[in-house]
């Protein structure tokens, strides 16, 4: 696969759907680069506290002349399954969806419908999946018989926040994901081949709801297959007033632990991400990987690509030449 290795002197025309934490996020960070533009917000709100230009999500398609990326910042839980192949057949899109079960197929749909309408599609780019998929492919291919661990948290969850609040009699809701401090360091030692993402990790959500639905929100979260099943999951309700002041912060952060017998030797590999804001975060490598998915669509590509199909230069505004010199 080839595309050009220079950065190029037309800006790329970005758009965003969605305009919640994330999609806040990629405007500010849209904004910072150095190649591109933001030339509008799609959103089914008629006002939004931005100066970007807004239309309604209804007519995206018509705008999709003057669009060279399109960043979906829409919720994994529900949005993007019923959403996202629509915009592939207009636009180039970029998403963050993050049900990891289900990445497969959410590839296989959307590929179909860029290829349809000649375009690109890169999915699930945030940083697990995504960054961490990287990791995890990369660490592996090190050691003829890797052991491999992912652990999640301590932080702030943005798609499984997203499927606490989508659960009937949610007002307010979060959820944080816990790892075990212990079997962080089983892993590193070693000793990993029966931990599981289950077994290492805790959920604790907290929620704001009327007292006479707490009991059916309970069963509707720790029940939920894919996002809270089959972890440990504890649902606490909270006052609006303990929501505000408590919970509106959103770290998050993880490991990759990797470690193997090379021949005689034992190493390790381990990739850790602390994030002040995990909205923020995660628009970065969504961002990124826009660049990477216009520069795909120039050069002739359709079709959907995950993190693991594409070169690192592509992510750069630094020409290809200039990032060997640098960084090899």
């Amino acid at each position: 696969m080839t595309t050009s290795s220079a950065a190029s002197t037309t800006p790329i025309r970005a758009a965003i759907v969605g305009y919640g934490n994330l999609g806040r996020s990629v405007e500010k960070l849209v904004r910072a680069q150095p190649d591109m533009e933001l030339v509008g917000i799609f959103s089914r709100r008629a006002e939004l506290d931005t100066d970007t230009p807004v239309f309604p999500a209804a007519s995206a398609a018509d705008h999709a002349a003057d669009v060279d990326v399109l960043f979906l910042c829409l919720g994994s839980a529900t949005d993007i399954p019923e959403q996202a192949t629509g915009y592939a057949r207009h636009f180039t899109t970029v998403d963050t969806y993050d049900n990891h079960k289900l990445v497969p197929d959410h590839y296989a749909a959307m590929g179909e419908a860029a290829r349809a309408g000649g375009h690109v599609a890169m999915v699930s780019t945030g940083w697990d999946p995504g960054l961490f998929s990287l990791n995890r492919t990369l660490a592996d291919a090190l050691f003829p018989d890797a052991q491999q661990n992912t652990f999640w948290g301590k932080g702030l969850s943005q798609g499984h926040s997203d499927a606490v609040r989508r659960v009937a009699g949610v007002k307010k809701g979060v959820q944080y994901t816990i790892p075990s401090e212990d079997a962080i360091a089983e892993a590193k030692a070693g000793r990993g081949a029966e931990i599981t993402g289950a077994s290492a990790h805790v959920r604790e959500c907290y929620v704001v709801a009327d007292e006479a639905d707490h009991a059916a929100i309970t069963e509707a979260i720790t029940t939920m297959p894919d996002y809270f099943a089959p972890y440990s999951t504890t649902v606490h309700f909270i006052t609006e007033e303990e929501f505000e002041r408590d919970h509106r912060g959103m770290p998050h952060g993880g490991h990759v632990v990797t470690s193997g017998d090379l021949g005689g030797s034992r190493s390790s590999i381990e990739f850790a991400l602390e994030l002040g804001s995990n909205p923020d975060f995660t628009a970065a490598s969504q961002v990124a990987y826009g660049r990477a998915a216009a520069r795909l669509k120039a050069s002739g590509q359709t079709g959907a690509f995950t993190v693991l199909e594409v070169a690192p230069y592509l992510l750069s505004p630094v020409p290809l030449q200039e990032l060997i010199r640098r960084d090899v």
